[in-house]
């Protein structure tokens, strides 16, 4: 069996999420994150280990969502609907984690700080 095909870990998605450019783990509401000039792009071990989040756009999150519906599912609620995806690792192909992973990190990176407050 090719690599490819087999199961993610956590370690595997912390890999390969560490392997975009500028990218620093950090901790979020007691669960690893991964952002790149500050932006979260991914979470780890939410709502348990066997789980990750990728920060999509709604066209993006609708993508995956049609292309593996069992691996990948809208988060729920608000944050589900601007486009955060979970990944139900145990279910999930290496070779489309690393493009939702690419796809997150791209809307990160590009995405404008918020302004400053006066």
């Amino acid at each position: 069996m090719y690599r490819e095909e087999l199961t993610v870990t956590s370690e595997d998605f912390r890999t390969l999420a560490l392997s975009f450019p500028e990218t620093e783990e950090r901790m979020h509401m007691h669960h690893p994150d991964f952002r790149v000039r500050g932006k979260i792009f991914a979470t780890l071990r939410y709502p348990n280990e066997n789980w990750g989040m990728v920060n999509l756009s709604p066209e993006q999150q609708e993508t995956f969502v049609h292309a593996d519906p069992v691996a990948f599912v809208p988060v729920k609620g608000a944050w589900g609907l601007k486009g955060c995806t979970s990944v139900q690792l145990s279910k999930a192909k290496k070779a489309m984690v690393r493009s939702a992973l690419a796809e997150a990190w791209r809307e990160a990176s590009t995405r404008k700080p918020p302004a400053k407050k006066k």
